[in-house]
């Protein structure tokens, strides 16, 4: 397995540096937006020299892709409350809970508004997704079992439609992070599915 940017030798002055370097990336998305980031003004914030951003994370995309990864880590933990709106609401309120911070969240906003036009951007926040909607899906295939759901529904597609739901609020209309938009997604994708709306060959975006 090969190590993310940045991640030699955890702990001691290495983890110090890393931790430094991560606030330092959202500090600066938040301040300047992804266009606006660059690994000189990384470093400076940081308080390190430029040359190791460079050595342990090759540039700015190498810092973004690192800076996901550390939010995946913050794990949301896959919902089994035995049936299918239990379930996606837990899911749902985890997503809100992970994203109350307003440093990520600004700094997820940032990922998300450069994913329109920057296919580097695009494919860091991508990865992100289908890596978190991937682990989720075993939600949907357990109501599938219990028949809840209609044969042939697509897995990732209701867990794609309960993430974008909620990304539409927070990141398109401005919304703060709540309960109430964690349970109407939930519910939004539950009914969808329950009548046929995400069969497998549905296309689904998030």
């Amino acid at each position: 397995m090969v190590d993310r940017p940045g991640s030699v030798r955890p702990g001691g002055r290495t983890a110090r540096t890393r931790a430094a370097v991560m606030q330092a990336v959202v500090g600066e998305l938040i301040d300047n937006g992804y266009a606006g980031t660059t690994v000189e003004q990384v470093a400076a914030r940081a308080g390190i020299a430029k040359t190791t951003i460079y050595r342990r994370w090759g540039g700015v995309d190498g810092l973004l892709a690192d800076l996901m990864a550390e939010h995946a880590a913050q794990e949301i933990p896959v919902p089994d409350e035995g049936n299918l709106d239990a379930d996606l609401r837990a899911l749902a309120r985890g997503v809100i809970t992970s994203l109350r911070d307003p440093a990520i969240r600004a700094a997820f906003a940032s990922m998300i508004a450069a994913a329109v036009q920057n296919p580097s951007a695009r494919e860091v926040l991508s990865r992100f997704l289908a890596a978190r909607t991937a682990k989720m899906t075993v939600i949907i295939g357990r109501a599938a079992l219990r028949g809840e759901l209609p044969p042939g529904t697509d897995d990732a597609a209701v867990i794609r439609t309960v993430t974008a739901l909620i990304y539409y609020r927070l990141f398109i209309t401005g919304e703060q992070p709540s309960q109430d938009i964690a349970d109407s997604a939930a519910a939004t994708a539950a009914a969808a599915a329950r009548i046929g709306l995400l069969p497998a060959d549905a296309t689904v975006t998030s």
